[in-house]
């Protein structure tokens, strides 16, 4: 049989032994590669696009006149009608039936005192005026009697048989019940009243709603003292809870005694609640408190609202602006573009102003009009929704990104 080996060992290719040359040369090549990716990805990341940070205001609408507003100023929403109720009576608290941002009726019962005590003294007060209406019972028969009596002695003295002593003490006598009789039924009268006092002190346990309202706040619980004085110190509650009716709500703002010559009764009012920068309330003046405060120098005028929102509540921080009126007394009713003065800017005659549009910013020519307050009218150029850049940097341009602050 052939040997086989020697024929596979012909087949066998001899591989050039490597070198330390070669070796060489395939580091250099990865180094080179990978100084190549590292360089290129450093340039792209020193290069490439990066967003300008900038703050962003909504252009807001509001119906106004053309005229620019005469004054600006700051306050409250307030209620005219809020209430702490609390008894009339120093009693503990058994029942508390509301709780805050619950909406109550006239008369609903709001707590409950211990009553024992009360309805004691309500029995008490009806037992003794019972008394007292027998005690007039028993002196009416008595006084029935005496004037009997002193009909027959009046009768012996004409016949000779009694005399006048007689008379005179049986006639006393009809007197003496008769006055008593009246002074019982003073007594029966005092102590009717008694029973009505009692009772009302009874009906006073029960706390009821003075009027239509929402709770704000719940001020005692079930076991402790109320009084409607500080009698207890600091272990007795003055008061059950608070209730505001939503529907006297205005605002009270302090106008410089300097200015109050623009505001005028009836005046168109723009107020914007801080809690909702972008909300525009409409709303009139009621009128100016005849009275300045020499402290602060300033005149308190009411302001109401036009129409009644649940967004609206009792002492949020309000910003108001005074409009100046149209010749026949009431507001233009076109609509006026309003933009934050910073957001204008000026190159020669022309104005214009940034817009963001998908993270960009569009240079937009506009057309300015009247100022109000501390914002524009915006005649021309610009919508209600849009966002604009305020205070925009040095070094932003047309198309630039744009990251919002």
């Amino acid at each position: 049989m052939p040997d086989l080996s020697q024929d596979l060992a012909a087949l066998r290719l001899e591989r050039e032994p490597e070198t330390h040359a070669n070796r060489r040369w395939v580091r250099w090549t990865l180094l080179a590669i990978l100084l190549l990716a590292v360089g290129g990805g450093a340039w792209w990341w020193f290069s490439r696009e990066r967003p300008i940070e900038v703050e962003t205001v909504a252009v807001t609408e509001r119906q106004a006149g053309t005229q620019a507003s005469v004054l600006n100023a700051t306050g409250y929403v307030t209620a005219r009608r809020r209430a702490t109720v609390s008894s009339k009576i120093t009693g503990k608290v058994v029942e508390v039936n509301i709780e805050e941002g619950m909406a109550v009726r006239q008369g609903q019962v709001l707590a409950r005192l211990d009553d024992e005590t009360q309805r004691a003294a309500v029995a008490l007060a009806k037992a003794q005026a019972e008394a007292a209406r027998r005690n007039v019972t028993e002196s009416e028969v008595r006084l029935k009697e005496a004037r009997i009596n002193l009909e027959r002695v009046s009768k012996l003295v004409e016949i000779g048989y009694s005399t006048a002593a007689e008379v005179d003490a049986a006639r006393a006598a009809v007197d003496s019940l008769d006055a008593r009789i009246r002074a019982a039924r003073e007594q029966v009268s005092v102590a009717e009243r008694q029973v009505e006092l009692e009772q009302t002190n009874l009906d006073s346990t029960v706390i009821r709603a003075p009027f239509d309202g929402v709770a704000i706040s719940k001020d005692a619980q079930p076991g402790e003292m109320v009084s409607p004085v500080s009698a207890g110190g600091g272990f007795t509650r003055t008061g059950i809870g608070t209730i505001v009716d939503m529907r006297s709500l205005e605002i009270e703002v302090d106008v410089n005694e300097s200015y109050i010559n623009r505001v005028k009764p009836d005046q168109g009012v723009t107020a914007i609640l801080d809690a909702y920068p972008d909300w525009q309330i409409p709303a009139r003046v009621i009128t100016t408190v005849p009275s300045a405060d020499r402290q602060k120098a300033t005149v308190l005028v009411r302001i109401g609202f036009l129409e009644l929102d649940p967004r609206i509540l009792p002492d949020m921080g309000v910003k108001v602006t005074f409009l100046r009126e149209s010749e026949d007394g009431a507001p233009a009713a076109r609509p006026v573009t309003l933009v934050p003065k910073g957001a204008i800017q000026t190159e020669g005659s022309q104005s214009y102003a940034f817009v963001v549009l998908n993270d960009r910013a569009d240079r937009r020519a506009i057309t300015t009009g009247g100022t109000d307050g501390d914002r524009i009218e915006v005649v021309a150029g610009l919508a209600a929704g849009e966002r604009v850049v305020v205070s925009p940097p040095a070094d932003l341009s047309a198309g630039a990104l744009v990251t919002t602050r």
